[in-house]
């Protein structure tokens, strides 16, 4: 289980995160919604010790990060899988290396790793690719091998991290359906931040939506379809005029 328990983070004197609170159950895939820059990604971050928080904690199975010593730290990143918004391959690597680098540092033969390799690949519907290089890829495949990287760890969680940003809507719906695809092969708990609404209709078991700092409403797909909340609604509809007028009015309606 992931814990965030009143997080708080901010940058340069302004904060991003202002109590961010939020449980995410073993089995389950969250998704984190949000307009951009409103600190989903930072959020991430957090589980995997890539930050520290300025109050409060994330918890993961039952440890608390930020107290973690590095090998305790090490060893709890070894059960994580992190796919980035961009892929973060490294280009002069091959796919199959690419994906070997984190079963090399879990000490597996590379008998094990070339196995692991072609099983991830396989799932991500890769199978073959495993001798060419991320220029040799479009911009969808370089996310699939990130997908892959992440499933070969058999970590598990996996966070993703914008995981459609920049596709267009075919090779994002491909995308979702590989992160689905993973959870209900492997039983892999996910945690997905995301501004694609579609995308977060598909993969989630829940949704939480993240305003100012803050989770301003967390849910099943149809209570968040169906919320009454304006600021929610308002995004989830794509609507421009502003979420502050939006909330005005709600705090008017329920007081």
């Amino acid at each position: 289980m992931i814990e965030f328990r009143n997080l708080h983070k901010g940058f340069n004197q302004k904060p991003v995160l202002a109590g961010f609170t939020l449980d995410v159950r073993d089995g389950e895939t969250m998704v984190v919604l949000g307009y951009s820059g409103s600190g989903k990604s930072v959020a991430l971050k957090h589980v995997v010790g890539l930050l520290e928080p300025d109050a409060g904690e994330v918890v993961v199975d039952g440890e608390v990060v930020h107290q973690l010593d590095r090998a305790r730290l090490m060893a709890l990143r070894a059960r994580i899988g992190y796919v980035f918004q961009f892929a973060a391959l490294l280009d002069s690597m091959t796919v199959r290396e690419n994906i070997g680098l984190g079963l090399a540092r879990q000490g597996l033969a590379e008998t094990d790793t070339d196995d692991r390799v072609r099983e991830a690949l396989a799932l991500v519907d890769l199978a073959g690719s495993d001798d060419r290089y991320p220029s040799e890829l479009s911009g969808g495949m370089r996310k699939r091998v990130g997908i892959a990287r992440a499933i070969a760890l058999r970590p598990r969680y996996i966070l993703y991290d914008e995981p459609t940003t920049g596709l267009d809507p075919v090779t994002a719906a491909v995308i979702d359906r590989l992160i689905v695809r993973a959870r209900e092969r492997t039983g892999v708990t996910g945690v997905v931040v995301t501004h694609d609404i579609r995308s977060a209709y598909t993969v989630g078991d829940r949704i939480a939506m993240l305003y100012r700092g803050t989770i301003r409403q967390v849910g099943t797909v149809e209570q968040i379809q169906k919320t009454h909340d304006p600021v929610v609604r308002q995004f989830i509809e794509g609507r421009p005029e502003g979420a502050a007028d939006a909330e005005t009015a709600f705090a008017g309606i329920v007081t």
